[in-house]
């Protein structure tokens, strides 16, 4: 029901006249990332979620679903831009495990704040600061596989530069990001665990604009090892096209290697943002 909820809230927004945000150029906020924040589809970016400039606010509702091998996992949420300075973002994922005939669920409430630039009008590149506090609804799986929390707080630092007309006249698009974590598969299998501290993991995006509403680009992300099961570092290659500030559309082909023990976790990935 939480899912249907979110999805008829992203197709309202969808559907809206854009009153409160209009000020950015289409496309500079990215997409929505799949614990909430405004960026790619598995990195957060520097630059804040909707169109709001610094006199305005916007609020978009998305759902996203990542499908391979052996799982899914769905996320539906919401992000709030105040004056191109604050994100607010608050997501829901759920996390199928046919094998256990179970499924694991997460609430992620963030916040980011712009610390210097623009993406596209300053010299240097946009940096914010976010951080991403994670809760499971039930930890029992988590703490089975060696976790030792069910809730933690990830904090990141991302910069963020789209030259324009940079390589052949199309527009390039750049993100890096460190994050510090202790989290186990985004926090779905908890937190820390066989006596290992919160590291610092580094997670990187690049895209070509192919057109002013069509981007593709590749991310990766590093993963921690806590629980000593096989994580492994997440890659996407992804197509974004947002064809007026109302909507943006992502598909990705994932490779996220080994979850819980279960290798080679291939498959695809459909996000839909609409912005308000």
């Amino acid at each position: 029901m939480q899912k249907i909820k979110c999805l008829l809230a992203s197709l309202l927004l969808i559907s809206a006249p854009v009153l409160a945000s209009d000020g950015k150029l289409l496309a500079t906020p990215g997409v929505s990332q799949i614990e909430g924040s405004g960026g790619g589809g598995i990195v957060p970016w520097a630059q804040l979620a909707g169109y709001a400039s610094e006199d305005e606010f916007s609020v978009n509702g998305f759902c996203s679903r990542a499908d391979v091998s052996d799982y899914t996992l769905d996320v539906c949420g919401a992000q709030v831009n105040l004056f191109n300075r604050v994100e607010l973002s608050y997501a829901q994922q759920r996390f199928d495990v046919p094998a256990l005939d179970t499924e694991i669920e997460q609430s992620i409430t963030g916040a980011k704040i712009r610390i210097y630039g623009d993406i596209v009008y300053s010299t240097w590149p946009q940096v914010s600061f976010g951080i991403q506090h994670k809760s499971l609804d039930d930890g029992a799986i988590a703490t089975l596989v060696g976790a030792e929390d069910t809730s933690g707080t990830d904090y990141y630092l991302a910069a963020s530069k789209l030259h324009l007309g940079a390589i052949g006249g199309y527009n390039w698009f750049w993100n890096v990001t460190t994050r510090y974590s202790e989290a186990n598969q985004l926090g779905l299998l908890g937190y820390g665990g066989a006596g290992n501290d919160a590291e610092i993991l580094f997670e990187g995006s690049t895209a070509l604009f192919l057109s002013r509403s069509v981007a593709v680009g590749v991310e990766y992300r590093q993963k921690s090892n806590n629980l000593n099961l096989g994580e492994q570092d997440w890659k996407d290659l992804f197509v974004a096209w947002m064809p007026n500030k109302h909507v943006s559309v992502t598909a990705a082909y994932l490779d996220l290697g080994s979850i819980a023990g279960a290798d080679d976790q291939t498959g695809w990935y459909l996000s839909v943002t609409g912005y308000w």
